[in-house]
């Protein structure tokens, strides 16, 4: 098995030559290309020990050839000359008898992209399955030390994303990511918590596991109370799963259409454009799309080639962007923005600490699961809590109790927020804890 490491990786000028290669040789009257190169490794640990160490790397080189308002794609994952020609040829028979687009939109022209580099860390995108099962073995021994039942992952990434076009587009960013989970369970306790970097050395490890171990024996012998409506702190990886729904949803097309919670209706309760520039949510939300946040540092492009630079979403509470396809863009008369990812949401100098110390009575939730749509035009979610839910009492945690199924607009979640604590990183995302004045309980569920 391939064993995944920087080397393994085309290189950036590699890249760009072989999508120059492509378009020269094309027929077509347009061509789009673009690669995709992954080493990825992934160690899994269960009942504290390691039960898998897989090592693998990926090369992805995709096609897109035009004839007039007709394209149709083929791809490869052989870097074989022939088999890149013969890719390309299947692309450009394709797309001759492929139907018109009705929603087509002409090749991009060259984009300025920020002058930065996107975080490319030589540790992570080197190591080796020893070093990650000696990282795993430490979280394992700290697990079984405490009589708790640990499993999780620790993976690492190094990626390499190039793209061109015959309008004379070129780009390409390489990038690492590390990512370590741990789920703690003991008796009818569990806890569970995630972190991911672009440095394997900025994880928490140690810190995050004992955290965790700690959470899981408080949990144990929840308590019921009754479902309702309850003041809530969100830790970071609760908010941050529920806020991704939000922005999500900041489609400019649907909005417009009357689809999303962003439409806004005449007095016949037809579609009349969106409610950018309305003062939805409370004044402490602040959110922007900010690749180059320092905990963050991703790529500079989509991968349909448009910018990925900052972008003010909301402010003071206020939603001030939503996001544009180069086609609802091209038929507004507006400029295309790509995605609301990766998207930042400014905290505070206070810690989840402060918040629970700030908080007379209410619900602390550690983790949102298995949220799914009740109403998409409205965002009215539904789902459970998981893995740590308390009860709060006097401004201290006072004993553990019973997961809830909540149903919730989250729109109005974002309303009612009124303290927030320092941010950090979820996934692709950095996110602060919350406290919400109030949040929908509608019933007591068995999840642990």
């Amino acid at each position: 098995m391939t064993i995944a490491t920087a080397s393994t990786l085309l290189t950036e000028d590699r890249a760009l030559s072989l999508i120059d290669s492509v378009i020269k040789k094309s027929e077509a009257e347009g061509v789009f290309v673009s690669i995709s190169n992954k080493s990825e490794s992934l160690s899994r640990y269960s009942e504290n020990q390691i039960t898998q160490n897989i090592s693998r790397t990926e090369f992805n080189l995709s096609i897109t050839s035009y004839f007039g308002k007709k394209s149709a794609s083929s791809s490869t994952t052989d870097l074989d000359a022939d088999a890149i020609a013969s890719t390309l040829r299947r692309s450009e028979e394709l797309a001759k008898i492929a139907p018109e687009d009705p929603e087509w939109v002409p090749l991009l022209e060259p984009q300025n992209y920020e002058q930065r580099t996107p975080a490319f860390d030589e540790a992570t995108a080197n190591l080796s399955p020893l070093e990650r099962g000696k990282i795993v073995q430490r979280v394992c021994a700290l697990s079984a030390k405490a009589g708790v039942n640990g499993s999780g992952t620790l993976s690492t990434d190094a990626y390499l994303r190039a793209i061109g076009n015959s309008k004379g587009l070129r780009a390409c960013n390489k990038g690492t990511e590390a990512n370590f989970s741990f789920t703690a369970r003991i008796d009818d306790g569990s806890s569970w918590g995630d972190r991911t970097g672009f440095a394997i050395n900025s994880l928490p490890f140690e810190t995050l596991t004992e955290q965790l171990i700690e959470r899981a024996i408080k949990s144990r012998q929840p308590r019921e109370i009754n479902p309702g409506k309850y003041p809530v702190i969100f830790d970071v990886p609760a908010f941050g799963y529920l806020l991704s729904w939000v922005m999500w949803s900041l489609d400019a097309r649907a909005a417009d259409e009357g689809r999303s919670f962003m439409s806004r209706s005449d007095e016949q309760g037809k579609p009349a454009g969106n409610r950018l520039g309305e003062a939805m949510f409370s004044p402490l939300i602040q959110v922007q799309r900010n690749p180059a946040h320092p905990l963050l540092q991703s790529s500079t492009f989509f991968v349909d080639g448009l910018n990925n630079n900052y972008l003010e979403i909301i402010k003071d509470g206020v939603p001030k962007a939503l996001s544009y396809s180069r086609y609802w863009a091209m038929q507004q008369s507006k400029e295309p923005t790509g995605a609301m990812f990766p998207f930042v949401m400014s905290g505070s100098d206070k810690s989840l600490a402060d918040l629970v110390a700030q908080t007379e009575r209410g619900v602390l939730v550690s983790r949102a699961w298995y949220v799914q749509y009740v109403n998409p035009r409205s965002l009215d979610v539904t789902g459970m809590t998981r893995d740590g839910t308390f009860w709060i009492e006097n401004g201290e945690i006072a004993y553990p109790i019973k997961n809830f199924r909540f149903n919730q607009n989250l729109p109005e979640m974002l309303r009612d927020i009124d303290d927030i604590s320092t941010a950090q990183r979820y996934n692709n995302s950095v996110v602060p804890a919350v406290r919400v004045k109030q949040f929908n309980f509608s019933s007591i569920t068995d999840s642990v």
